[in-house]
């Protein structure tokens, strides 16, 4: 039967069934063949999969990158962002990536990055005499870092997974997120050079200053959530709720640029981005109970102990099946699905769950731009009117800079876990 389950499972995936009904139909028929476990447990499952108060925090931070897309504060940031490193040869796609990176640091939502941004940065990328190749691609892979310096949404889900510390996992994310944006930078920089792309005339000190001042309530957000989550102040749920109220405030009374009226159609938004994720982890809640009574977690111990004994290895084989997970289905349910079983294992080699969090994270932020489930990429080739297959090919180069910096991850994690050290030296 459970070859038979895997069979449908890709068969209705090779079709193009949604991801979340492919794990729902597979769930629902798996457990209606085991005679002991009642039917009635799926949508019990389901239910008690989302019922979890740090999964708040999901739909919350889809709706404070909602508001900041609504709000004109993703135009703003470009703004600041262009006043830093347009001067720079290819200094717009530059920005596009700087943005990404501060944008990151409020939402944690890389599909709300890249919408937001992607709307107002390619078509002027592209009247700026950028290809379009290379407008699609920088958005696409930018947006990424996303989910990878915190604050994060698939981090939240991890430790809510694996009890592992929200706030170990957003410091750990800092460096690498960095390193991903700046790695990409200087590609941008290369092909800058190669192809001609044209920079921004060095902005003076007084506008830089008056940039400052109109950004500088965006650019608090990361830093009080952060700080708050860390020092235990609040929650992750409550850094979600605050988020929103605060770009809320922000857009309405500070910018003014969300009235009333706004609100529904940017509640409404929210609501549809943030059914498509729960929704998944509630049938992924519901596979879970299938493959318990598979043993499928007990098997892939048994494999690994039996066939692996290195360390660095068993990451290697993480890295590469999470990269083949990533190609069709969301971070959020691959890590329902997959981390219990994994976890275990993980455990058995010494690895601490914020290594494997933000091993598993980055790995998967690469699916993201990867067909035929990548989002960012579809998004960003949608704005820009590009096919799937040249926005893809023009994203390669991308990918391989968020490998490079996942390898240093993995193999020396002590990169990644400098600031968390600084701030609890016993912790790792």
């Amino acid at each position: 039967m459970g070859f038979i389950l895997i069979a449908l499972f890709l068969v209705l995936m090779f079709i193009g069934v949604p991801i979340a009904f492919v794990i729902g139909i597979v769930a629902l028929l798996g457990i209606l063949n085991i005679p002991y476990i009642p039917e009635v447990s799926v949508p019990v499952k389901m239910l008690n999969g989302l019922d979890s108060f740090v999964l708040l925090a999901v739909p919350l931070f889809i709706l404070a990158a909602n508001l900041m897309n609504h709000g004109q504060i993703s135009q703003k940031l470009i703004n600041f962002s262009l006043s830093i490193v347009g001067h720079i040869r290819g200094g717009l796609a530059h920005a596009n990536i700087l943005v990404s990176m501060i944008f990151a640091g409020v939402s944690g939502a890389s599909q709300a990055d890249t919408a937001g941004v992607g709307k107002i940065l390619i078509p002027n990328m592209k009247k700026q005499g950028y290809d379009t190749e290379t407008a699609v691609s920088v958005t696409a892979a930018s947006s990424t870092i996303g989910v990878i310096i915190p604050p994060s949404i698939p981090m939240i889900i991890f430790a809510g997974l694996t009890n592992a510390s929200v706030g170990a996992l957003f410091l750990a994310g800092i460096i690498p997120g960095v390193l991903v944006g700046l790695g990409m930078m200087i590609l941008i920089y290369y092909y800058s050079i190669k192809r001609g792309y044209p920079k921004y005339e060095r902005t003076s000190l007084s506008k830089f200053s008056k940039l400052l001042v109109e950004t500088l309530p965006a650019l608090f957000t990361p830093i009080i959530l952060i700080g708050g989550i860390v020092t235990g102040f609040f929650t992750a749920t409550e850094a979600a709720a605050f988020a929103s109220l605060y770009t809320l405030f922000v857009s309405m009374f500070f910018y003014k640029t969300i009235k009333i009226k706004d609100l529904p159609k940017i509640l409404v938004d929210t609501l549809t981005l943030s059914s498509l994720s729960l929704f998944a982890l509630a049938a992924a809640s519901a596979l879970g109970e299938l493959m318990s009574y598979y043993r499928v977690s007990t098997w892939v111990q048994d494999f690994f102990t039996t066939n692996i004994d290195s360390k660095f290895l068993f990451l290697i084989i993480i890295i590469i099946f999470f990269l083949f997970i990533g190609t069709f289905m969301d971070a959020i349910p691959a890590m329902i699905l997959f981390i219990p079983v994994i976890l275990p294992v993980a455990l058995m080699y010494e690895i601490s769950p914020v290594l494997l969090g933000l091993i598993t994270i980055m790995t998967l932020a690469i699916g993201l731009i990867t067909p035929p489930y990548g989002l960012c990429l579809l998004l960003a080739a949608k704005i820009g009117n590009l096919s799937i297959e040249k926005s893809f090919k023009a994203v390669i180069p991308f990918i391989a800079v968020i490998l490079v910096v996942l390898g240093f991850v993995a193999f020396f994690p002590s990169i990644a876990f400098y600031i968390p050290k600084l701030f609890n030296p016993t912790l790792f």
